[in-house]
């Protein structure tokens, strides 16, 4: 167990540790016993965080000409579909380097743009350094200068990997190994946004230089049954609006679509780029100002300031006669606040729908972006 916390929301919350600590530590037990031929316990790493962790090794298992070790993987007080799993690293001697690969439950790259080249087990760079730097010291305390052949294997991984974003980013077979500090901090918002950069990073590799954004699964069905735009076409950027705008510049994207609930996307008309509702709300005091601006009388914009859902509130306006104008207002000012966001060079637009209303209101680069994505790479 990890005795390291994070205070988030006002809740302390207990950090753990990576998949990428894991096979490092498996590795270096699994080295350790195989050069030493001594039982381990536990065994010590240095994460790149600079953080000691002594884990305990959860199995060993002595071949003729190997050992394998597994690390329980500890996700600390964070929500992750691997925390509890093992992790396993076999160790055989070679005649000289050492090379790291993936067995079972660990998946393959398949399509260009991830940390891994297309055929590479889906063990990322940081992973693979801690890997390779605990089996080196190991060999140097050793005496040994030959070479050793490591394959990071977790049993589970196919399964688990299903309900992760894995095979939607071309990884198959498994799970990733990964970890940039060694360290899982609860409820990382970097660990969400750099799932986001993967997948952009991926679809911009294959040639796309237009493409959609959707917050979640509203979005991308709506994106797909009603707009006819590709999943193979689409990121899902959750609440980080601003910082999908940053990638898409970061990529060279030439354009960027964004498609979503108004619940979600009303709060750009506010300028708000991340739309947890933990960082702002806003949505009826938005919705009021563009009801006041389409003509909306006292009386109706403090019935849309008590209103708790947005149906509720696009329902006054539509009985006013005021849902056309009042949206036609929303998106002048979500055009406005996306435009400032957005650097040289790269079209910017949203379509905004809800369940009841359909499409609600667009953009002026809208059209112009819808038919560049339909049109394919370029």
């Amino acid at each position: 167990m990890v005795e390291r916390y994070i205070y988030k929301n006002s809740k302390r919350l207990r950090c753990g540790y990576t998949t990428g600590s894991c096979a490092a530590a498996a590795a270096k037990a699994a080295a350790g016993i195989l050069l030493n031929s001594n039982p381990v316990n536990t065994v010590f790493i240095t994460t790149p965080k600079g953080i000691l962790l002594e884990l305990e090794v959860k199995e060993v298992i002595r071949g003729e000409d190997y050992v394998t070790c597994g690390i329980q993987k500890d996700s600390g007080d964070d929500a992750d579909v691997t925390n509890g799993i093992l992790v396993f690293a076999t160790v055989k001697k070679t005649e000289k380097d050492i090379t790291i690969d993936g067995g079972t439950g660990v998946g393959r790259v398949t399509r260009p743009g991830l940390d891994q080249e297309i055929g590479q087990a889906a063990i990322n760079q940081v992973p693979r350094k801690m890997i390779y730097n605990e089996a080196s010291k190991v060999c140097e305390e050793a005496g040994y200068t030959g070479g050793l052949k490591i394959i990071i294997s977790i049993p589970e991984g196919e399964k688990l990997a299903k309900r992760t974003f894995n095979p939607r980013l071309g990884i198959e077979g498994g799970l990733s190994v990964l970890g940039t500090t060694g360290i899982v901090e609860p409820m990382s918002d970097s660990a969400l946004v750099e799932t986001i950069r993967a997948e952009m990073g991926m679809l911009t590799a294959e040639g796309n230089k237009y493409l959609t954004a959707v917050p979640g699964n509203y979005g991308e069905t709506f994106a797909e049954g009603v707009l006819s735009i590709s999943p193979q076409k689409t990121v899902k950027c959750s609440n980080f609006i601003g910082e999908t705008i940053d990638m898409a510049y970061e990529f060279k994207l030439k354009g960027l679509l964004l498609v979503g609930h108004i619940g979600k996307l009303v709060k750009l008309g506010g300028g708000i780029m991340n739309t947890h509702s933990r960082w702002a709300d806003g949505r009826m005091e938005i919705l009021c100002s563009c009801g006041l601006l389409a003509g909306g009388r006292k009386g109706l914009l403090k019935k849309i300031l008590d209103c708790v859902t947005v149906d509720e509130a696009l329902e006054l306006l539509k009985e006013e006669g005021l849902l056309k104008g009042a949206m036609e207002v929303l998106m002048e000012k979500i055009d406005f606040h996306l435009q400032h966001r957005a650097y040289e060079g790269l079209v910017i637009g949203a379509v905004v729908f809800s369940n009841q209303f359909g499409v609600l209101g667009e953009t002026k680069t809208a059209g112009y972006l819808l038919d560049e994505i339909k049109r394919g790479k370029g």
